[in-house]
């Protein structure tokens, strides 16, 4: 009996490692897909794909809310990999008002543009930080959020901290909030006024909000990092590549020292 009970938990952990190799070899997959803009798939050794949604521990059976997806330059890679066995839903600004943002639009042209990749993305509405109408309460395995979490200042710490509230409903025990955002120097002063922050926060006061929102950090990398960036530039982080927002004026520096440097978050909802 006591062979039987070990064969056929190795016969368990044999089957788990296998489903785990496939869903690894899946999402290496996508992230090679030749769906994916050249443009897109030209940033992977900035942006680190495999290996953050690696750390988050993302699985093909999810369902995972990305927001405010715009361009989809992660929506390229998350909407095959769920497609066959979990969800994608793609929140940002409404489409049912009289015109649309551009964000919007943005996002509905890459849906349309390839049917047979992204038939099956569901589209829901976060406007931080009041308006969020995304999925059910307690529905989602997955939010993930790049490069947004600054904007959700817009509203002061208070409007932050709504933002997390809402994402902390959507998500199911257990659930994962993955975050990669623009890192303000530990040296350098930050306050609530976003016009003042240049796109960075500090990695503390971002943790700070999340688990005051009910969150609990499960762990940081050092994935997206860039020692080089420095946050002191007179156009802010979008100085920085892919932006260029100075033009052609030290776009050679600015090019030098590449993407920003970013925090890369994993919290879990107990």
């Amino acid at each position: 009996m006591k062979k039987l009970f070990l064969a056929g938990l190795l016969s368990v952990s044999l089957f788990g490692a296998a489903v785990s190799q496939a869903q690894d070899l899946n999402l290496k997959a996508a992230i090679a897909g030749k769906h994916r803009s050249a443009e897109n798939a030209a940033r992977d050794s900035a942006r680190h794909p495999y290996e953050t949604l690696s750390f988050f521990g993302i699985k093909s059976n999810m369902t995972v809310v990305e927001l405010v997806p715009e361009g989809g330059w992660y929506t390229e890679i998350l909407a095959p990999y769920l497609r066959e066995h979990g969800k994608l839903i793609g929140a940002g600004d409404s489409l049912k008002v009289e015109k649309p943002s551009r964000y919007a639009l943005m996002f509905k042209q890459k849906l349309d543009s390839n049917p047979a990749v992204y038939d099956k993305v569901e589209i829901g509405v976060f406007e931080s930080p009041k308006h969020f109408d995304f999925a059910p309460a307690g529905s989602v395995d997955m939010v993930l959020t790049f490069r947004n979490v600054h904007n959700w200042l817009d509203g002061g710490e208070q409007g932050m901290a709504s933002t997390f509230k809402a994402i902390h409903t959507s998500l199911k025990s257990g659930g994962i909030l993955g975050v990669v955002d623009h890192r303000r120097p530990v040296g350098m002063a930050q306050d609530d006024n976003p016009k003042t922050q240049n796109g960075y926060l500090h990695q503390a006061y971002v943790i700070r909000v999340a688990e005051a929102a009910g969150f609990k950090l499960a762990g940081t990398a050092e994935i997206n990092a860039n020692p080089k960036d420095k946050a002191d530039h007179k156009n802010g982080v979008w100085s920085l590549p892919p932006t260029f927002a100075g033009g052609e004026k030290d776009k050679a520096k600015y090019a030098a020292i590449g993407e920003s440097d970013r925090m890369t978050l994993k919290f879990v909802k107990p």
